[in-house]
């Protein structure tokens, strides 16, 4: 890392030092922030003391970020157009970084100081929206193109249905846990616990799914939202010092290869169904190496970007051999090209299979540009396991009690934990960044309806709104900030 920065002007490491401190600030307190969404059962329940809950929670979230790769780490960086991702400067991607993550800290610092289970995901993404918006209303672009409308859509569908089916899913599992055994133990309360049986923890195998599925839920966490991290300091290390990150400089000689075959066999499928695909990608019309000066990334662009990045992968068997501006230009086309054919294998004029091949194609294509370093993935993983071990209190009163009418029954914790932890792992594999937050809460909901318990309106409320309001104040803040840091750099 040492080796990439040297040579850095002294105010673009200072700037680079805050932004990435800033980052690991919104981990940190994304860590305590939901925290208390992973462990309030096993605490509420006194299935394990709060602070060895908190403990175990902080360590595997650290592992969950340290193992669970970088897809959904993506998948936040495209909410961002192409165009902003491959033109940013220096100054820019500063404005934007420090924008996006003034408003996130905010608004998460707010909903935790008033112990309101609100979303850190709703938060980044709100933020991240913002940005986007504003840049386009300051560049004079259509507002449409001013966000990954279609990422936007895929992410806000995985965020509005993911509590919905945790409602749902954890009301089932309770009702089926009831009729497995319906005068099982684990359906009292810890207070009916203490005054009937006067014992204070759970039974055995009660406290056992509860143990395991909170740390279920705390890797599966860390896996989620940790990658949101990685994903704001590749943002950060890009925009400020692209030369050293736009590309991985460790990729091997074969990592390379595979891009270059994959820019080929991109060409020949492109050829292969030339007769459906000729209109969308002008193939055969455009003009060989005729790329404008001003490059932006266009469908009909397409045949020329590919010629371009064939002769600057030629030859080439180590990204350090190449200099700074080629490992820009290449990184230009290779997101442009992956962004056109994603909106390829939208249309309906091909067929599944060749849908599928062209997916294998843009992992290749992509593959020494959706990376980050070991060391910022480790930067990560400490600042959210860190700040799992702080700051729990506030939030596990309300999950525990406040919800519901009556307190929380093991069966419930167990119910919406498992819930929690399965959804959140799904997600994980299709790379789609969700709520811990809502999907737990909604779980904890759903057994409480389920237990015929009734709901507390006023927490219900509460948790509603900050779940309705949550994308627009940030994506309000944030875009409010960058259009002042814009006006200041201008």
């Amino acid at each position: 890392m040492i080796d990439l920065l040297s040579g850095l002007d002294a105010w673009v490491l200072i700037s680079l030092f805050f932004a990435l401190a800033f980052v690991l600030a919104f981990e940190f307190i994304n860590g305590f922030h939901d925290t208390a969404n992973a462990v309030a059962t096993v605490i509420y329940t006194k299935a394990m003391p709060p602070h060895l809950a908190v403990f175990f929670s902080g360590v595997f979230n650290f592992l969950g970020v340290l193992l669970g790769g970088v897809g959904v780490a993506y998948a936040i960086v495209h909410l961002l157009p192409v165009e902003l991702l491959v033109n940013v400067n220096t100054g820019h991607g500063l404005a934007m970084v420090f924008s996006l993550l003034a408003a996130a800290i905010t608004w998460n610092l707010g909903t935790w100081y008033f112990g309101i289970p609100a979303s850190s995901s709703h938060t980044l993404i709100g933020s991240i929206l913002g940005v986007g918006l504003a840049n386009a209303l300051i560049s004079g672009i259509p507002v449409s193109d001013g966000v990954n409308w279609q990422k936007a859509i895929d992410i806000g569908a995985s965020l509005v249905f993911s509590p919905m089916a945790g409602f749902l899913v954890a009301g089932l599992v309770l009702i089926a846990l009831k009729r497995w055994r319906p005068a099982s133990k684990m359906h009292k309360t810890p207070e009916q616990r203490r005054k009937l049986d006067d014992k204070k923890h759970p039974p055995f195998w009660n406290r056992l799914v509860l143990v395991i599925s909170a740390m279920a839920v705390s890797f599966v966490h860390g896996s989620n939202d940790g990658q949101k991290g990685i994903g704001l300091i590749m943002l950060v290390l890009i925009g400020i010092v692209p030369s050293a990150f736009v590309l991985d400089l460790n990729s091997t000689t074969y990592q390379i290869e595979r891009t270059r075959d994959a820019t080929l066999h991109l060409s020949q499928f492109y050829q292969r169904n030339n007769a459906s695909l000729t209109e969308f990608l002008a193939l055969g019309k455009s003009v060989k190496g005729d790329l404008p000066d001003q490059f932006s990334c266009n469908p009909q662009q397409t045949e020329p970007t590919i010629e371009a990045l064939l002769g600057s992968l030629k030859g080439v068997a180590d990204y350090h051999s190449i200099p700074a501006e080629k490992r820009i230009e290449i990184r230009r086309y290779l997101l442009c090209l992956d962004d056109t054919a994603k909106k390829v294998s939208k249309l309906p004029v091909l067929d599944s299979r060749e849908k599928a091949d062209l997916e294998k194609l843009r992992k290749d294509l992509t593959a020494t540009t959706e990376y980050a370093p070991f060391w910022v993935i480790l930067a990560v993983a400490l600042a959210l396991g860190l700040g799992t071990m702080v700051g729990w209190k506030r939030v596990v009163k309300t999950i525990g009690e406040k919800i519901g009418k009556q307190g929380m029954t093991y069966a419930q914790g167990m119910a919406a934990q498992i819930t929690t932890a399965f959804a959140i792992g799904m997600a994980n594999i299709f790379s789609l960044p969700v709520s811990t937050t809502h999907i737990l809460s909604s779980g904890v909901a759903g057994t409480m309806v389920a237990n015929k318990s009734g709901l507390q309106g006023g927490t219900i409320k509460t948790i509603l709104m900050a779940w309705v309001l949550t994308l627009p104040a940030t994506i309000a803040l944030s875009a409010t900030l960058f259009w002042l840091a814009s006006k200041a750099l201008a």
